[in-house]
Parts: structure tokens; C-alpha cells; sequence
């Protein structure tokens, strides 16, 4: 994937939560803040630990719902949400905060970015849930997932590493799909599920985060969740 230019990066924005975001110095990062401590991140936790832990990093967070249950669920790993907007950011953060979490970083950041905010092989885990699926024929240059982008996630997952990316968009699963055959030499599909739930007795007792807010609702309403898992060869 081309990188954006850089007139069409990180500038100071008017956003009262920007100003929160770049005046803190632990717990959350944002904008270029999140590109300088590539390859170090596992030092920027609170956590500190004799063994190198699990580096989990979850795209397009949102307010951070699965990622805060992640962490409080298993202290011994290590988990970063990234998410584009600075409210839900900085509010995230707050809830780690509030929880006592150590374990748990934010970053406000572009996914588009990532080879530059994480240096090779540094993350163990990626998840992309439910991203923006663009629907319209003028927007899919906007869509995430691409042959290009694919490649720069395999860059920052180590050898063994998972990808794991779900959605609710028949259309974006397709478009996946197909970028995910372009990649074939970086990645293996080990899921590929186009109604994740099919067999499930009962997913609409599934909870967060078992599932995400939006996967609730579009379990409830019957929309089949798409499903892929990718391990870095």
C-alpha cells in the first residue's frame, strides 16, 4: 500500500481530546507519538516481566470493550487497542485506568500505518473486527484489507502469529478473500467461515468479549458473521 503523503497525516486538530491524548505521558498515545517507540513497545507497558509476554493488538477498537476484558482476563499478555477516533481513545484509556490495568496501552492512530508504529515480527496477535466496509463503488479505496496492506500486517506479526478479521459485509468478506489469495505466500488461511455462528446452540448469550458490541446486534438480527484466521508462515 502507497503511504499517505505527508500533508495527509497526523496534524493538530482542534478536538478537545486530542489536547487530552498528547497530554499524557503513559497509557495512551496518539498520532506520530505512536510511530516512535517501534520495535520497543513491550517496554511501555506498566507491566513489568521477567519473560517477553504476548503482544496482542487489536485494529479499530472502538472504545476499547473487547480489549479492557482481554487484558483484565489474562494480566500475563500484553494488548494494545487502535482506533482512529480520539474520544473513544481517550476514553478507553480511562477505563484502563479506572480498572488498575497494566497490561493495556491505547494508541489513536491509522491501521494504514501499522509497519510504521510496530517493527517486524513484533506483535503475536492481530485482530480486525468489523471494520467500515465501505460499501459504495466510489468509497472501496477506502476499504482497510487490501493485497498490499496484507502484506504489511506480515511484517509486524512474528512467524507463527495470527491474524484474525471478522464481518458482518458479504461484500467486503468477498473483496477479503480475494486479497487474502494474493498473499498466499505470507499467510495460511486456517478459518474461513462465511456464518461463523451456524452451529452455535445459542450465540445470542454470547457475550464481550466473546463477541464485540456490533457482532451482538448482528447476531440478533441473523446477519452471518464472516470469519477468517490467518498464521504467518
Amino acid at each position: 500500500m502507497t503511504q499517505p503523503q505527508e500533508d495527509h497525516l497526523y496534524r493538530p486538530s482542534q478536538n478537545i481530546y486530542y489536547a487530552k491524548l498528547m497530554a499524557l505521558t503513559e497509557g495512551a498515545f496518539t498520532d506520530k507519538q505512536t510511530e516512535a517507540h517501534k520495535g520497543k513497545w513491550r517496554d511501555k507497558f506498566a507491566l513489568k516481566s521477567l519473560h517477553k509476554p504476548e503482544l496482542h493488538v487489536e485494529l479499530g477498537c472502538n472504545g476499547g470493550h473487547v480489549t479492557l476484558e482481554w487484558s483484565q482476563d489474562h494480566p500475563e499478555h500484553l494488548y494494545i487497542g487502535i482506533d482512529w477516533k480520539f474520544k473513544q481513545v481517550y476514553k478507553a484509556y480511562e477505563k484502563a485506568k479506572k480498572r488498575g490495568l497494566k497490561n493495556l496501552l491505547f494508541f489513536r492512530a491509522l491501521s494504514e500505518r501499522i509497519d510504521q508504529m510496530f517493527a517486524d515480527g513484533e506483535i503475536d496477535y492481530l485482530y480486525l473486527y468489523f471494520p467500515d466496509p465501505w460499501p459504495k463503488k466510489a468509497h472501496l479505496k477506502n476499504r482497510t484489507v487490501t493485497g498490499d496492506w496484507l502484506r504489511q500486517c506480515a511484517k509486524v506479526v512474528r512467524s507463527g502469529g495470527v491474524f484474525h478479521i471478522k464481518t458482518d459485509h458479504a461484500g467486503y468478506a468477498d473483496w477479503m478473500r480475494a486479497a487474502i489469495a494474493e498473499v498466499g505466500d505470507l499467510w495460511t488461511v486456517t478459518e474461513n467461515e462465511s456464518d461463523l455462528y451456524r452451529s452455535h446452540p445459542e450465540p445470542t448469550k454470547l457475550r464481550i468479549p466473546q463477541v464485540t458490541l456490533f457482532e451482538r446486534l448482528f447476531i440478533k438480527d441473523k446477519i452471518p458473521i464472516h470469519s477468517m484466521k490467518l498464521v504467518r508462515k
